[in-house]
């Protein structure tokens, strides 16, 4: 089928669509900006293409090893919203890059998280539970994180970011579930092109954050990319450590390891884009291109390592 082979091509070329149009906004900033105002609904077509593939058994694991995931869903809401404000209160950020430092750092597992962990041999069916819960925790648990870590740099509405969160991510996750529930077969058809438009959307959405906020990457850019490489690589780091401290084996702390370190960033971009500054959205926006950059890196190097019990 032609459009599952382009799916397929658009799903594993990803980044590389993402950096493309990046440096095209970039140069080309009056092109792309009018999709600024189109970041909430692109990411809830993102969330919803999420709900078609969830199922009751994504959080099976929760019931049968309750222990495993919370693990994996306290270190996610603890290291990277903590290392976010540790960041931006170490390095004296300005205030908007700050706020979108610690949004992007409390946002649930990313997307594609799941994907690196298949492809680092470790233990996925962990890591979609963890992405899951996080996800379903997130109206609630980021929100009050943001109130938290953020308010020292600006004025937060608590229910504004709720209702932000509601919509993008849960009413559509929950009517893509629903979809699935009750029209099975067509939703299943559905799926094989999700690779493509769940591309096209966050594609999408970089391009119109970098565009409206060009003048002030210019600016600031190079200090947003360090604050993001260096958040990114101490949540894997940390992650990894951290779950080997508390007496998981080699595929669990892959699976707890990225879950940490990649964030849903398009959740990131919304919540700015809708409660901050277009400055805001951008560390999410830069997070987004490198996070699938540095997954992919750590899912190869952690395919190379075996557990002792597997060597023996």
């Amino acid at each position: 089928m032609v459009i599952e082979k382009i799916s397929s091509f658009a799903g594993k070329t990803f980044t590389l669509w993402v950096i493309l149009f990046a440096i095209i906004a970039y140069v080309l900033p009056d092109q792309f900006k009018w999709i600024g105002g189109y970041v909430v609904p692109l990411l809830g077509i993102v969330m919803f293409g999420m709900g078609l593939t969830l199922s009751a058994d994504d959080f099976k694991e929760v019931f049968r090893r309750p222990k495993d995931v919370a693990i994996g869903v306290i270190c996610h809401y603890i290291i990277m919203p903590g290392l976010a404000f540790l960041l931006a209160w170490g390095l004296n950020l300005p205030p908007e890059i700050a706020v979108g430092v610690i949004l992007v750092g409390c946002c649930p597992s990313g997307t594609a998280s799941n994907v690196m962990v298949f492809l680092a041999r470790g233990d996925v069916a962990l890591a979609v539970s963890i992405a899951s819960v996080s996800t379903i925790l997130a109206p609630l648990v980021t929100p009050l994180l943001i109130l938290v870590l953020a308010s020292k740099w600006v004025a937060i509405n608590m229910v504004s970011l709720i209702l932000s969160i509601v919509q993008v991510v849960i009413i559509p996750l929950a009517l893509g579930f629903i979809i699935k529930k009750f029209f099975g077969k067509q939703a299943k058809a559905s799926v094989k092109a999700l690779p493509l438009v769940s591309t096209i959307a966050i594609v999408m959405i970089v391009a119109g954050v970098v565009a409206g906020s060009q003048e002030k990457i210019a600016a600031t850019g190079l200090l947003i990319f360090a604050v993001v490489i260096l958040h990114n690589i101490l949540g894997f780091v940390l992650g990894f450590f951290l779950s080997r401290l508390l007496g998981m084996d080699l595929a669990k702390q892959k699976a707890v390891a990225l879950e940490v370190g990649m964030q849903n960033s398009g959740l990131g971009v919304a919540i700015a884009t809708a409660n901050f500054s277009p400055l805001a959205a951008v560390p999410s926006a830069i997070f987004s291109v490198w996070h699938n950059i540095s997954g992919s890196l750590l899912a190869s190097l952690f395919s190379r390592m075996r557990d002792k019990k597997e060597i023996s």
